[in-house]
């Protein structure tokens, strides 16, 4: 039996991209039970991405498409303006296009960012019921918290992981 692979490219957020990413994290939100106040889908931001992830900045959004639409994305940014923590944010993917990969690369992509922009850890926070999202944390060498840094928006999450940054 043949296997194919599918084909997606990986790209700086865009304006013109906002719209899709939006829709695609907030669908995250809805299938997940992760909406309202205190969960990432409803932040400000998701509106318009390519506004609130700036590499001058230190925070980078990169979104995957595959034949031209986009099916997902994942951001990195300063931790509650922190210059040596970072904070893995919003790694959404359409239900389509999860298991080929896509997920990983948009992390380490953004891991790589964060080690360039010198921070020296990467948190992230999450939910249970996310344990594939969970499970590729792991293997990229995030470890679980007992409860959330101090200075998180995301209070109803009840998945806390960080990782060390080594240089590279």
């Amino acid at each position: 039996m043949k296997q194919t692979q599918t084909r997606y490219s990986l790209q700086t957020i865009r304006p013109e991209f906002d719209d899709a990413i939006a829709n695609i994290i907030r669908q995250g939100g809805i299938e997940y039970g992760a909406m309202g106040e205190g969960f990432g889908p409803s932040d400000a931001e998701v509106s318009a991405m390519s506004r609130h992830y700036q590499p001058e900045q230190g925070s980078l959004y990169r979104i995957a498409t595959i034949a031209g639409q986009v099916v997902g994305g994942c951001g990195i940014a300063p931790f509650n303006g922190s210059a040596t923590v970072c904070e893995l944010r919003k790694l959404f993917l359409l239900p389509t296009s999860r298991g080929l990969g896509i997920g990983k690369a948009l992390a380490l992509e953004c891991l790589a960012f964060g080690r360039d922009q010198g921070y020296q850890q990467c948190y992230l926070d999450t939910l249970k019921p996310m344990t594939t999202a969970i499970a590729l944390y792991q293997s990229l060498g995030f470890e679980h918290l007992n409860q959330p840094l101090d200075g998180t928006l995301h209070d109803g999450c009840d998945v806390w992981m960080l990782k060390q940054l080594e240089s590279e």
